[in-house]
């Protein structure tokens, strides 16, 4: 059972979020936390738009970090280690939190005591402001139950990050994962519950932003998976090095259509585009759960695979600086909001 301190602590994290974290942070303020008292904090690296004062401004607890290569697990670190809740919600400065996800996830960890994370549903707040929002929706649905790992929103065990030692803020990218197969190393589980949690304001409208996010992945697989290779969970080893196949794949095949073509050969083209519808068809056979909308599962069948590309560049690029004896520097993908 819970401690009965009857304290949660909400951090948020941001960077350069505009309203986004004004909205965010009155999400905060005016949800329902299960009759406990809701400190919140805020964690700023290194902003240039005034989040720091316009979230003082609104009762928030303000710290503000600047580390050489900013990163959410520095925020979050700094977060939980300044909280004084026995339960800590992270949140991402562009998120909402709904109103009564606390109650439901805070019931969860006090009828089991395995659990140390616990985190909900995520969605976007405009799926139809853009083709990537609507599409990139869909890879925040997950069944409910145990799950390998949550999300950058969750509510943890303050007990669990101390005696975990918290997120690893040497990591620019896929610090969950890499905190959350250490916690299941510890013998704690991650639940997955049929709640909804926060709203998303991905706010992509750029193939850049899509590229870059997708990008980010990588990264996360070659590194994290780094850390966790010859352990006995490595973590992210298989999906590294299959999305080495299947990136390479996808490149090959965008490449080789049109050369075929070039080359007059109009039948190798068009046996590799009805090998590709194929497997196309078969991704959004396999989604159809996510979602009603025929359009949208298309789209995303084709997101799953054209993904491939960058997450491929990402992993690449940062075998390369370490060849090299580099440190990639935060892989952003959003533009400010004022």
């Amino acid at each position: 059972m819970l401690e009965q301190q009857p304290v949660v602590s909400v951090v948020v994290i941001g960077r350069n979020e505009g309203d986004r974290l004004l909205q965010c942070l009155r999400s905060v303020q005016s949800a329902d936390a299960g009759g406990r008292t809701v400190e919140l904090i805020y964690v700023d690296s290194a902003s240039q738009d005034g989040s720091p004062e316009r979230a003082a401004a609104l009762g928030a607890r303000v710290l503000c970090v600047s580390p050489a290569r900013p990163s959410a697990a520095t925020g979050r670190n700094a977060g939980w280690q300044a909280a004084s809740g026995t339960c800590v919600l992270f949140l991402d400065g562009d998120t909402v939190l709904e109103r009564d996800f606390l109650p439901q996830a805070l019931r969860e960890l006090e009828d089991s005591p395995d659990v140390a994370v616990v985190w909900g549903h995520r969605r976007e707040i405009a799926p139809s402001a853009s083709l990537y929002n609507r599409v990139l929706d869909l890879d925040w649905v997950y069944p409910a139950g145990d799950t390998a790992f949550c999300g950058g929103d969750a509510l943890f065990r303050r007990s669990v990050l101390e005696r975990s030692g918290g997120f690893d803020d040497a990591l620019i990218a896929g610090e969950e994962p890499e905190l959350c197969a250490r916690l299941r190393a510890l013998g704690y589980r991650i639940r997955h519950i049929d709640v909804p949690m926060t709203r998303h304001d991905l706010a992509m409208t750029r193939w850049r932003q899509y590229w870059r996010r997708a990008e980010r992945a990588g990264h996360a697989y070659a590194e994290v998976s780094a850390l966790f290779a010859g352990s006995s969970s490595p973590l992210w080893s298989r999906e590294s090095r299959r999305n080495f196949w299947h990136g390479g794949l996808v490149l090959t095949g965008l490449v080789a259509v049109p050369l075929t073509l070039l080359a007059g050969m109009p039948e190798v083209a068009m046996a590799a585009v009805v090998a590709a519808a194929a497997v196309i068809g078969r991704s959004v056979w396999r989604s159809r759960w996510k979602s009603a909308n025929a359009g949208t599962l298309l789209a995303y069948a084709l997101h799953s695979h054209l993904q491939q590309v960058p997450i491929l560049w990402g992993q690449l690029a940062w075998r390369w600086a370490r060849r090299r004896g580099q440190v990639r520097k935060l892989i952003e993908y959003k533009a400010p909001q004022s």
